[in-house]
């Protein structure tokens, strides 16, 4: 498994009992998660400095309960990189640290490549990947479906300092904008995507992770470069294990690109413990 251990500014505190307590930054936070299925609490006088909980509804959904007030936003570093929390409706806060070591490797696949990487970011969320390649001197195309969610990332990006870099920021369903591209004749040397488990697009497009994954990769394989540098899908979708994202990515992209295939577990380590929180999954080809 590939752990996040570089933040500072984040901070697994302890989990038990289907929640973890989370610093953000000064902000603590109990948040769900469905991995934490044991009952030991390792720090419990912990738990009672948390600023805010978020409460699941037995109808569905839930809501934040503040034992403190909070800002509406406060943002936090990981190295040179600045983003701004939010606590969201459905328990989100606008962020996975988790994704750091995705972050990491595209940094060094990019610095390692010595030249200008074009990178299509899909389902691009709030631009956390965006801004790690834009760090590194990359062009970057981020595409999302969501309005709120592409200008939350355009905010990501100046808070880095890095608004004066080379990002084109679409609203669109991924599939279609992808299918214009190859008609347009465009290419990129990297493709990030994060697919959500079940999403709609811009215009009511639904998708479904298990039904349109693999069109959507074989789809993206028609738009890299002559000398693409890596392809990585990250995904949350339960029950999926990381060796289908690496045998979508030998079916398709290592047909065309002979390369290195990868894929594993990203996670979080839990303080002065032994413990990792699984946290997601990934695939990879890279040159």
């Amino acid at each position: 498994m590939n752990v996040a251990k570089n933040w500072s500014d984040y901070e697994l505190i302890d989990m038990a009992n289907g929640e973890k307590l989370e610093r953000w930054k000064d902000i603590v936070l109990i948040r769900p998660d469905p991995q934490i299925i044991w009952k030991n609490k390792t720090s419990p006088k912990a738990w009672e400095k948390a600023d805010a909980i978020y409460k699941r509804s037995k109808t569905g959904g839930g809501a934040w309960e503040y034992k403190h007030k909070l800002p509406l936003s406060w943002q936090v570093k990981y190295k040179n990189l600045t983003f701004n929390i939010k606590p969201m409706g459905f328990k989100h806060t606008g962020l996975f640290p988790e994704q750091a070591v995705n972050w990491d490797w595209m940094i060094d696949k990019i610095n390692s490549a010595k030249r200008e990487i074009k990178v299509l970011n899909l389902f691009a969320y709030t631009g956390g990947a965006t801004c790690a390649c834009l760090s590194v001197g990359a062009s970057v195309c981020h595409v999302d479906s969501s309005k709120g969610m592409t200008t939350w990332a355009k905010e990501n990006v100046e808070a880095s300092g890095l608004k004066d870099k080379k990002v084109r920021y679409i609203v669109d369903d991924v599939l279609k904008f992808v299918n214009r591209e190859i008609r347009r004749g465009n290419k990129y040397d990297a493709i990030i995507m994060d697919p959500p488990s079940y999403g709609r697009g811009a215009n009511g497009e639904v998708w479904q992770f298990e039904e349109n994954i693999y069109e959507l990769v074989e789809t993206c394989k028609e738009v890299l470069s002559d000398d693409p540098l890596f392809f990585l899908i990250n995904s949350y979708t339960t029950g999926i294990s990381a060796k289908v994202l690496e045998n979508i990515l030998s079916l398709t992209v290592e047909k065309k690109y002979k390369g290195k295939l990868s894929s594993g577990e990203v996670g979080l380590p839990m303080k002065n413990s032994s413990l990792v929180l699984p946290c997601g999954i990934y695939g990879r080809w890279e040159k």
